[in-house]
């Protein structure tokens, strides 16, 4: 049967793939809106045997919750998983691993007026104009509470990554507004980036990057700011050019994060500045394989990885909805003024640590599974 007899709702998914599932091998599809009754995930494709707990994904849920400190949206949600299918007796079976997480701090009318008005930078119009229809409540699909989801895939693909190869992952922030931290030269633990609510491993940055969110929030505004993400001990061979190449795939992820409007791998666009010469990452003998002096590529050289830190950075813009009077249309097109209540974060960055590293697992994850699968089933 060719394309063009199948009905419109087989070609959408014949050419699109499907919209809210991410990875080929180790895939994940995220459900839920912010005011529904919950939202969470299902993953298809996790490897049998794997030990798994509630406590395995709790402790990146509570770095991403919303109520966690004075710099974040008020909104108070426990946002405790449970785990509905998959584990038993606790490993997974290789069977589909469904995670959900309860609403229970919803006040919808909060998002009356949005009902019929757009709020400017955000989705709502976006999602009116492609489907004629939506959920106005906490801006429901578009909301940064679908995340939840990917937070609970990501943290069962950092314990896969973990246990298959000590591979470590870590994101932290580096600028917000016009504030930007000195360079980090070293991985930073855990530690150092949970010291501050903001999540900068500088602790003097931290605190002023603290006090201009909170500056913002006093103003009835928002800022935005830069994520940098490092992993380490990432195999070489990992991406699958051309199209898939390990950074395309990472940038796709950080792309599909509400609020991100950049990403940059390596040297990033400071590169272009630089001569051949001077970007060129030498070759050196390293122990019993090869690394390189310098790390301009970012971990990744012809879209594969070559066994150096993986780093790339991120940006997000400041949060759409603030607590100003904006000029906007309605439904019908009228101008008029919005003025925005509800709760919400005056700066997304600090929570979307978590969900940046979870994004980073996920790709890596199923990188690894593809790798293995075109190489290594096989003995020639």
């Amino acid at each position: 049967m060719c394309a063009r007899s199948l009905p419109a709702v087989g070609v959408g998914l014949i050419l699109c793939g499907v919209p809210n599932s991410f990875g080929k091998l180790f895939q994940i599809t995220t459900w839920g809106e912010s005011h529904g009754a919950a939202v969470g995930v299902v993953i298809d494709g996790c490897p049998p045997r794997l030990p798994l707990t509630v406590a395995d994904l709790q402790a990146d849920l509570d770095r991403r919750r919303p109520g966690q400190s004075d710099i974040t949206t008020p909104r108070k949600e426990a946002d405790k998983v449970e785990i509905l299918a998959g584990v038993f007796e606790g490993l997974t079976t290789g069977a589909p691993l469904s995670f959900l997480v309860h609403n229970s701090d919803q006040r919808s009318e909060a998002y009356d007026e949005m009902r019929e008005k757009f709020r400017p930078s955000h989705a709502d119009y976006t999602y009116q104009a492609k489907y004629g229809h939506r959920d106005h409540r906490g801006g429901g699909r578009s909301s940064a509470r679908e995340t939840i989801g990917r937070v609970i895939a990501g943290a069962v693909a950092k314990k896969i990554l973990a246990l298959a190869g000590g591979v470590e992952i870590r994101a932290y922030v580096t600028q917000i507004h016009d504030l930007a931290a000195p360079g980090v030269s070293n991985f930073p633990s855990l530690a150092d980036v949970e010291a501050s609510a903001v999540r900068c491993p500088h602790a003097a940055t931290a605190a002023l990057m603290v006090e201009r969110i909170k500056q913002a929030r006093s103003e009835g505004d928002s800022v935005g700011g830069l994520i940098e993400c490092r992993a380490r001990q990432v195999p070489v061979g990992l991406g699958e050019p051309v199209f898939d190449r390990l950074e395309a795939d990472l940038a796709k992820a950080m792309l599909s994060l509400p609020a991100t409007k950049g990403f940059e791998i390596g040297s990033g666009f400071a590169g272009a500045q630089l001569k051949g010469s001077e970007h060129n990452d030498a070759f050196v003998p390293r122990g019993a394989g090869i690394g390189t002096a310098t790390n301009r590529s970012g971990g990744v050289q012809g879209g594969i990885s070559n066994g150096e830190e993986i780093i790339f950075r991120v940006a997000f813009k400041p949060t759409a909805t603030i607590l100003q009077s904006q000029k906007t249309v309605d439904l019908h097109g009228a101008a008029t003024d919005l003025h925005a209540r509800g709760r919400h974060d005056p700066c997304v960055v600090p929570r979307a640590v978590v969900i940046v590293e979870a994004m980073t697992a996920l790709v890596l994850v199923d990188h690894w599974m593809r790798q293995h699968a075109q190489t290594q089933a096989f003995k020639f």
